[in-house]
């Protein structure tokens, strides 16, 4: 049985829809960051971070699971954090249970700050994206995004 060699370059077509599909993202990433930061001072990493605590028990993560539930190296979020701490956004603490660990705690005004942003920026992601698919072409979106997924950490 012979077996088909595999290109090792992408064709024309294939890298026509590769930039098609970065540039529309890139596109999309920004006018939402844009909006996002315009109607609730809040930029696309302040949310990330919000999110991730917003869903955490108590509010609260150890830092090391916060950089690795939002794909960041800890160092940049230390940084980030100090940020949002001066903004009253987060608290960091020492873990009671582990000398080495700091916990990231959503502060009061920052569950308020995630708050008043989300509403907006929700309301962008319908109008820019969820609006512009049809139910099946999200349906098409979402395996499309898990195929990736899975093939780019196929550990679950």
């Amino acid at each position: 049985m012979v077996q088909k060699k595999r290109r090792m370059m992408p064709t024309r077509e294939e890298l026509r829809i590769w930039r098609n599909y970065i540039e529309t993202a890139e596109t999309l990433r920004t006018l939402l960051e844009g909006r996002l930061q315009s109607e609730s001072a809040l930029s696309s990493a302040d949310y990330r971070v919000l999110l991730a605590l917003s869903e955490a028990d108590r509010r609260t993560l150890r830092s090391s699971e916060l950089a690795q539930l939002i794909g960041w190296q800890r160092s940049r979020l230390s940084h980030h954090l100090g940020r949002m701490e001066k903004r009253g956004l987060v608290r960091r603490a020492p873990c009671p249970d582990d000398v080495h660990g700091i916990d990231v705690r959503l502060t009061d005004s920052g569950a308020e700050s995630f708050r008043r942003g989300s509403l907006p920026h929700l309301r962008d992601v319908r109008e820019l994206f969820v609006d512009a698919l049809s139910p099946e072409q999200l349906a098409q979106v979402d395996e499309f995004t898990e195929a990736l997924r899975r093939h780019l950490d196929p550990e679950p």
